[in-house]
């Protein structure tokens, strides 16, 4: 099996919030595909698409699969990559003003790496490394 494509799909509790929070980093809006059940964003150079269900669609849609909740559990952690370290403190940054938690601040893993874990409105983690 050769997949063409891979993209991710997380369960949000809320729509307009997931899209104003993802738009507010700079995530382009994959338009076509987002409707009042879900909203979709690429991601990178490759434009790796992440699409936000409400929890009730993608449920009943994947079918006998419970989405726990990514407030005390994560499911998967992305890690989003910077090229330096001012655009890691940057992204910290503007993952605080546009309504995301900061779940470790910014700091250096070794020689080799520089990162801070973030979590969006609904919970869901992100790593953010210059490595």
């Amino acid at each position: 099996m050769k997949p063409k494509m891979i993209w991710a799909n997380f369960a949000v509790a809320n729509l307009e919030r997931t899209q104003n929070f993802y738009s507010a980093l700079g995530f382009k809006p994959n338009n076509p595909n987002s409707s009042n059940e879900l909203v979709s964003f690429f991601v990178g150079e490759n434009d790796f698409v992440i699409h936000f269900f409400l929890k009730n669609i993608i449920e009943s849609n994947v079918k006998n699969v419970v989405f726990g909740d990514p407030q005390k559990s994560s499911e998967i952690i992305f890690t989003l990559s910077a090229e330096t370290k001012g655009q890691v403190d940057l992204w910290a940054n503007e993952v605080k003003k546009a309504g995301g938690t900061i779940v470790s601040e910014p700091e250096e893993f070794g020689e080799k790496y520089y990162g801070f874990v973030f979590a969006d409105p609904d919970g869901h983690k992100f790593n953010v490394f210059k490595m």
